[in-house]
């Protein structure tokens, strides 16, 4: 009891409240870091998922949407903000064939009117492996290519096909690719005509065994 005659051993001493506040903060402060913490971990997992939904197509897989592969599929035209490929120039007309070597050589051919067109052959990663057009292809504006592996090439020259030493032979080693054909579309009235050199050009699979 104090001096002044007031029970004072049922309070807590004032550093007994002070160790309790103390601990209280602590416990807080020790919340706020783990709710942080999971926070955090939320994040990072919601945006590794979501990369792939942020990974822009392959041109090769965007291709598939245009029409079924060994042949040629006109693309339709290049319009700002909604190309059907990356880099393709508005004032050309565009079609593509996607190819798969294991299933054979690939065979394209093509007679695309003036005044100019050209071709591209890519791999699936979208990078260029070959090109030329009417002004280089050497054959009198008309395109005749053969698209084949080495291996393939040492096969076929045992029993060659009839007009092999005509074509442009390109080799290589990737197993999927495209090819891209593009022409002058400056004159409305040649339009169908255009269109239907496009349709009618040649993309198909040549057995080698």
């Amino acid at each position: 009891m104090s001096a002044n005659g007031l029970d004072t051993s049922a309070r807590p001493h004032r550093s007994t409240w002070r160790h309790r506040t103390d601990g209280l903060t602590l416990a807080r402060i020790g919340l706020v870091l783990l709710a942080g913490l999971l926070l955090g971990v939320i994040v990072h997992v919601a945006a590794i998922m979501g990369i792939p939904a942020q990974v822009p197509q392959t041109a090769y897989a965007r291709i598939a949407a245009f029409g079924p592969d060994g042949r040629f599929n006109l693309l339709p035209k290049v319009v700002p903000g909604a190309e059907p490929l990356p880099m393709l120039d508005p004032a050309m007309m565009h079609a593509a064939c996607r190819f798969d070597l294991a299933e054979g050589a690939v065979e394209i051919a093509a007679a695309l009117p003036p005044p100019f067109w050209s071709f591209a052959l890519f791999n699936a990663k979208g990078e260029a492996i070959y090109s030329l057009n009417d002004r280089t292809s050497g054959n009198g504006g008309h395109l005749d290519v053969l698209i084949i592996t080495s291996e393939q090439l040492a096969m076929l020259r045992e029993n060659p096909p009839v007009g092999l030493e005509d074509m442009i032979v390109i080799q290589t080693e990737e197993r999927y690719g495209y090819a891209l054909l593009r022409a002058f579309n400056g004159d409305p009235a040649r339009e169908t005509l255009l269109r239907t050199a496009m349709e009618e050009a040649r993309c198909k699979t040549l057995p080698v065994e």
